[in-house]
């Protein structure tokens, strides 16, 4: 449920990372020259990421994930519906897991990855 409301002043928000979009993008143009159907496949995706990266922004507070777009409030994860939480692929943090009491998520690193650990660790500990 989507509502305009301010940012709170006490929160963590999280650094774009377009590391992800950009190995997408690169990838994707050394692929034209073999594939032109895949290579336009992995650029289109890697320009959402990009487009993702550049708007979405992620805020850690004291009892949630909050995802904004700009001013807007897209959704919030309350950490006490959480069970589990799971950076994949350390060398190359590339997927960010976890598991509400009725759902998992599956989020591409568009942030900072050592910030994001660091909010994890500090707001919601691993159970």
């Amino acid at each position: 449920m989507p509502t305009d409301v301010a940012i709170p002043p006490t929160v963590l928000p999280l650094a774009p990372s377009y590391r992800l979009p950009g190995i997408l993008i690169v990838a994707a143009i050394a692929l034209l020259f073999l594939n032109l159907w895949l290579g336009l496949g992995i650029a289109v995706f890697g320009l959402f990421l990009l487009y993702q990266a550049a708007t979405l922004r992620l805020f850690f507070t004291a009892t949630d994930l909050d995802i904004y777009r700009g001013d807007r409030l897209l959704r919030r994860f309350p950490y006490s519906m959480w069970l589990n939480w799971r950076i994949y692929w350390s060398p190359l943090p590339i997927l960010f897991y976890f598991r509400e009491t009725e759902s998992i998520h599956f989020l591409p690193i568009l942030f900072d990855s050592r910030e994001l650990r660091t909010a994890l660790e500090q707001f919601c500990p691993p159970r």
